[in-house]
């Protein structure tokens, strides 16, 4: 078992900080729902969630407003672009924009 230490993060050791977790589903009915739940639960900013059969294509960007989904299309996959791509230009205006909300 490994503690899980995303709580004491967001509460304590970062609260100001704009904070990402993981969450790796093997069905994908219920994979939104869970990471809802971890927002719920941690009080973070975003989840990149994906499903384990398609993590290398599709993923979605849950925030407390928004889901955001992010696909490889067959143009894409046959140029090689990774699904990390989307990941840190969709996370870094999430950023950007959590920071000028901040002031």
């Amino acid at each position: 078992m490994v503690p899980k230490i995303l709580s004491p993060l967001v509460k304590d050791w970062a609260p100001r900080a704009f904070v990402i977790s993981f969450k790796l589903e093997t069905d994908p009915s219920i994979l939104v729902g869970r990471a809802r739940r971890a927002l719920d639960l941690y009080r973070h900013q975003a989840v990149v969630a994906n499903v384990l059969d398609t993590r290398r294509g599709y993923v979605v960007i849950v925030t407390r407003d928004t889901q955001t989904e992010l696909l490889l299309s067959d143009e894409e996959e046959q140029r090689e672009v990774e699904i990390e791509e989307k990941i840190v230009s969709n996370l870094s205006t999430a950023h950007t924009n959590f920071i000028e909300e901040q002031g």
